[in-house]
């Protein structure tokens, strides 16, 4: 059994940036989140382990917190993984 990966993007405002990523998270399947400002510079790049959840994420949310106050708009880049 090999494993794929493909990215997705969501254009979001900077206050849904942190609740869009725990949605994103819940769905499962994510390996990395990327976070780029409107100009697509990236501001933050997060590797997800699987089975990473509360308190294990809790400091990366603060500090995407952090980011999403200073940006009015970001692309998150989502790599998800898939079993092929």
């Amino acid at each position: 059994m090999s494993e794929r990966t493909h990215t997705e993007e969501f254009r979001v405002e900077g206050e849904k940036i942190v609740s869009k990523i725990k949605e994103l998270i819940h769905e499962g399947n994510i390996r990395k989140v990327i976070i780029k400002d409107k100009d697509g510079k990236t501001m933050m790049e997060i590797p997800v382990t699987f089975g990473v959840v509360g308190v294990l994420l809790a400091p990366q949310l603060a500090a995407i917190g952090a980011i999403a106050a200073l940006l009015t708009e970001a692309t998150i880049v989502v790599e998800k993984s898939e079993q092929a």
